[in-house]
């Protein structure tokens, strides 16, 4: 008779919270539930840590992936990492399972049928690793489930399967740099009855959206829970208070489709009818029975609790398919905080991306300094740039000294999504002066002032009346396209339902700066041209794929030479040019022997965007290009790269240097449209640099010189029937901008993501109101502001 130690499958009864090193997070936590609580836990059993490293020494893996993961110097490198990785997978699906771990699994699943008087029931084969769910280390999501999975045989694949997802790509790198040994993490699968869902979700009894522990927060949308998990529809969302199971907040969001259970096993993507999917997934008195389960699951556990649940469509009961202890919230509770309701003021700035925030501040002086930087931190520095954008996408909160509303800072936190304060300098003290790493404070960046500790008050939500919002927003359709400014592909997907267009401007920058690290031209030199492509081609292939087929423009590399250089390995390869705004950037490096091979990765990787992974809907732009000869060249690469202007296939400039704009006419023949600037252009039109604090109250795009040039480029392009769009930031900031240039037949305005909705509303009411002077005859009359 074996041991629990010796075991290869253990039941849920049999199973205690603490058998962690048994089965893993996810199944002692269901065997916890099912042995220990009146959670309404799916029945099921578990395959052992200790079956897991069997099968690893029987077939012989385990001394190969040794080997494989020996040889993976970095695990920063995708590339390698994803190759590594594929292999490690194809060696454990190719090995056969040892006989008597086979009818071990075989044999349960047989006694599991037999329980519930069903031969060949259906059921969701679960990953639970050794090391997952714990209090300070989630691995939740790292590895892989399946669902409606049906016979012996299945189930025993499925397994193996689950075994393989211990070495998927994000697996291994989270247990990288968490500082885990990966002889030390084994698989557990969790065989689980299936609950045939009506409608699913998760619910957490801490408000993760601000570590309340005032409610609970429960989210559902129709089928199974699994595109609610991975963020494929936007679920409900309740808050119930804990002290009365009220419900405090109840937001009903369009849910169009839902991953059901196929009838022969497996599952697939359904439509959802109209009245269906703008209708509650549960009512309010599921609502109100699910935060009772909660409650008594947090109470048994002690902690605050992630939960996943089901509504089974055959009975109409709730199930509870998994529970794991909070990890994000949990850990912040540990740390003292120095709560105060004092509203002592530090700095004060302008505030350039709205929102509150709290937390410890991590001043960053130098972009050297970024590893010191931790998520959750608000990031203090004298300016950002493109190299601190991986610290700014872990920040909470940004604050600068210098910058204004359309500095880099700036554009970057309200695409992200952060608050965001800068200019501290000129409004106060600055506040990598003021402000020291380590201490506490709350930033208010709806009115640019941060302050010491948390204030309670504003870090804390106040009471809510319940409310009922059902999202059903309508926007007009326009003449005027509305693009979205793009930069991060990992945020493609979060803005991807937005009501735009498609993307204006995809800043090819931040793939560097947040996923390659390193300067072309070293990587060429080092013999990884291939990953160069690859890398490129995966990041923009993100944004084309979320937005598909809507049009995406990427924008060639727009890095200055000290931008250039902070790259890895850059140094050797960049000048030092004491004025970089105005040197080697943009065109000028595409067609120089000293860049040009660097250039043909760049059309190599938009090449298999477009042809391998077959998403025509990419386009690109030129940046910076100073003279006709430049684009002559430029376009001559690019035909001997294959990639020529069609009616697939569109080529734009960048409108940002007077030079585009006097010689307009000439630039037509080889582009088919522009997208004007508006920074470097207002810049370079008045001779004034934004980021120059002596002088930046002069910069502003409705001086009468950029209007002017604006209305000429649009006049001109148009005479040979090319478009011009908008990517500065000016009609974000100014409506009356926006204004201006639908007034003046601007084909496109591209925004960042957070003014995508406003800026759609704005260009509808003014396209009708002149539709309506046009209607009464008045017509549009030229001012000093618009005339040439």
């Amino acid at each position: 008779m074996r041991t629990r130690e010796e075991a290869y499958v253990l039941w849920f009864d049999e199973l205690r919270k603490e058998d962690v090193a048994l089965v893993g997070g996810k199944s002692s936590s269901l065997g916890e539930m099912t042995s220990q609580t009146k959670a309404p836990v799916p029945y099921g059993f578990a395959t052992t840590a200790h079956g897991y490293r069997y099968f690893m020494e029987a077939t012989g893996t385990n001394q190969k992936i040794h080997k494989e993961l020996a040889e993976l110097e970095n695990v920063d490198d995708s590339i390698a990492l994803s190759k590594v990785c594929k292999r490690i997978r194809e060696m454990i699906m190719a090995a056969i399972m040892p006989e008597d771990l086979q009818e071990a699994i075989e044999t349960a699943y047989d006694q599991l049928a037999e329980k519930i008087g069903e031969s060949d029931p259906f059921v969701a084969v679960r990953s639970s690793a050794t090391a997952e769910d714990l209090p300070d280390a989630s691995f939740a999501g790292q590895q892989d489930t399946y669902l409606n999975v049906k016979g012996k045989a299945e189930v025993v694949e499925k397994v193996k399967e689950c075994y393989a997802s211990c070495f998927t790509d994000r697996a291994v790198y989270y247990r990288e740099k968490q500082g885990f040994s990966h002889e030390d993490v084994a698989l557990s699968a969790a065989v689980q009855l299936m609950a045939f869902s009506k409608a699913a979700g998760v619910m957490f009894t801490v408000d993760i959206s601000n570590g309340s522990d005032e409610n609970i927060m429960i989210e559902g949308a129709w089928g199974l829970g699994e595109y609610v998990v991975q963020g494929t529809v936007t679920p409900d969302n309740f808050l119930v208070r804990k002290s009365d199971l009220s419900i405090v907040r109840k937001q009903i969001n369009r849910k169009p489709i839902e991953l059901v259970q196929k009838e022969d096993g497996g599952v697939e993507e359904r439509k959802v009818s109209d009245e269906r999917a703008n209708a509650p997934a549960i009512t309010d008195e599921q609502v109100k029975e699910l935060a009772r389960i909660a409650l008594a699951i947090e109470k048994h556990y002690g902690c605050y609790m992630d939960m996943e649940w089901a509504v089974d469509r055959r009975d109409n009961q709730i199930k509870i398919l998994q529970a794991r202890p909070e990890t994000v919230w949990s850990r912040k509770k540990k740390e003292k905080s120095t709560m105060t309701t004092n509203h002592h003021v530090l700095v004060k700035g302008l505030p350039a991306s709205p929102g509150v925030a709290a937390g410890k501040v991590q001043v960053i002086r130098n972009p050297d300094d970024m590893d010191q930087f931790k998520a959750g931190d608000i990031l203090v520095t004298s300016m950002t740039s493109p190299d601190l954008v991986p610290a700014m996408k872990k920040a909470v909160a940004i604050i600068t000294d210098a910058g204004g509303m359309t500095c880099h800072a700036s554009i970057v936190s309200r695409e992200l999504g952060i608050p965001c304060v800068v200019g501290t300098k000129s409004r106060s003290q600055s506040a990598t002066d003021v402000l020291k790493t380590g201490m506490e404070v709350t930033v208010d960046a709806r009115n640019g002032i941060i302050y010491e500790g948390m204030v309670t008050d504003l870090v804390k939500p106040k009471e809510q009346k319940q409310e009922t919002i059902v999202q059903a927003e309508y926007f007009a359709p326009t003449a005027t396209k509305i693009m979205m400014n793009l930069g991060n592909p990992d945020l493609a997907e979060k803005y991807a339902s937005l009501p735009c267009d498609g993307v204006g401007l995809m800043r090819e920058e931040f793939i560097w700066t947040t996923f390659i690290h390193e300067h072309p031209l070293y990587m060429i030199k080092t013999g990884r041209a291939q990953d160069v492509i690859d890398q490129l081609a995966d990041g923009i292939a993100k944004v084309a794929r979320a937005l598909n087929p809507r049009p995406v423009v990427l924008r060639f590399s727009d890095f200055k030479s000290g931008e250039y250089r902070n790259l890895k390995g850059g140094e050797e390869f960049e000048p030092v040019e004491p004025a970089d705004l105005l040197g080697w950037r943009g065109a000028s490096r595409y067609y120089d022997p000293r860049y040009i091979e660097g250039f043909k990765l760049e059309l190599r990787a938009v090449k298999k965007v477009r042809e391998e992974f077959g998403l025509i809907n990419l386009h690109c732009m030129i940046p910076f290009c100073r003279t006709v000869s430049e684009i002559q060249k430029i376009t001559a690469i690019m035909q001997s790269e294959e990639l020529v202007r069609n009616d697939d296939f569109k080529l734009y400039l960048m409108a940002e240097i007077p030079s585009n704009i006097i010689l307009a006419d000439q630039f037509n023949p080889y582009v088919d449209g522009y997208s004007i600037g508006s920074n470097d252009l207002t810049m370079l039109l008045l001779g004034c640099d934004r980021n120059n604090e002596g002088i930046s109250s002069l910069f502003d795009e409705r001086n009468l010189a950029v209007k002017r040039a604006i209305r000429h480029l649009i006049e001109t392009a148009h005479q040979d029937g090319k478009t011009v769009s908008i990517c500065g930031q000016a009609p974000s900031v100014y409506p009356e901008f926006a204004q201006f240039l639908v007034q003046n037949d601007i084909d496109y305005i591209s925004v960042n993501p957070d003014m995508v909705k406003t800026t759609k509303k704005n260009v509808a009411s003014f396209e009708q109101r002149l539709i309506l002077d046009a209607a009464t005859g008045k017509g549009r009359k030229d001012t000093e502001d618009t005339a040439w």
